[in-house]
């Protein structure tokens, strides 16, 4: 997952500042590979950092903040499988649309709301077709 497969096509004006241009160019990578994940599969913050080779977790989570609402953002999720914090519902209705794997909510969790499926929902950034295994 280390090799940087992004094709940097999402059109835009650059920023003149190039102080400013680190963020936006960082973010379109990351949007980028959001872009990349198959429906029903997902790859962690720490994940497309290591995709891309650049950055860490904080980094893409930053980048996905701010900028992500033109991509799938759903796909790009916590390692611990817990869902985005805020946005519980609107997920949820998109990972089941798509058949993410999702396991229970334990009794005691607040709103019951079920978690990911890590070891079947994440994306190696190479397989992936849905229904087929993760291969991490």
């Amino acid at each position: 997952m280390s090799e940087d497969r992004t094709s940097g096509s999402r059109t835009g004006a650059a920023p003149a500042d190039p102080v400013t241009a680190e963020l936006p160019l960082y973010a379109e990578r990351v949007l980028d590979v959001a872009d990349l994940i198959p429906p029903g599969r997902v790859m962690t913050y720490g994940d497309v950092a290591e995709w891309l080779g650049d950055g860490g977790p904080r980094q893409v989570g930053r980048a996905m903040a701010l900028y992500g609402s033109a991509v799938p953002w759903w796909r790009v999720v916590r390692a611990d499988g817990l869902l985005l914090p805020g946005h519980e519902l609107r997920a949820l209705g998109h990972y089941r649309e798509e058949g993410t794997p999702l396991r229970p909510a334990p009794r005691d969790a607040e709103g019951h709301v079920p978690r990911l499926d890590m070891k079947r929902a994440r994306w190696d950034g190479v397989t992936g077709r849905p229904g087929e295994e993760a291969h991490t």
